[in-house]
């Protein structure tokens, strides 16, 4: 399944007001709402917390990089 691993690392650290970061914060969660509806799910990993779709046509219209290693990505290619 087409993962990749959430972190976040400063989403208002470029922020310059309290207006700003309110305004980020919403973004993000109305991103993450509609993400959840189109079918994506949180899964708690030993390394961090995946973001995962089963189908990897939506996981890839939202521009995201899986992060599954090579050769379980060659696993995954339909050969038909």
């Amino acid at each position: 399944m087409a993962y990749f691993t959430w972190k976040e690392a400063g989403l208002t650290a470029d922020c310059a007001s309290l207006e700003a970061m309110a305004a980020r914060f919403e973004e993000a969660a109305a991103l993450m709402r509609r993400m959840a509806s189109e079918g994506f799910v949180l899964e708690r990993h030993c390394d961090g917390q995946h973001i995962t779709h089963h189908a990897t046509s939506v996981f890839a219209a939202y521009g995201f990089i899986d992060e599954q290693s090579p050769v379980r990505q060659l696993d995954l290619i339909d050969p038909a």
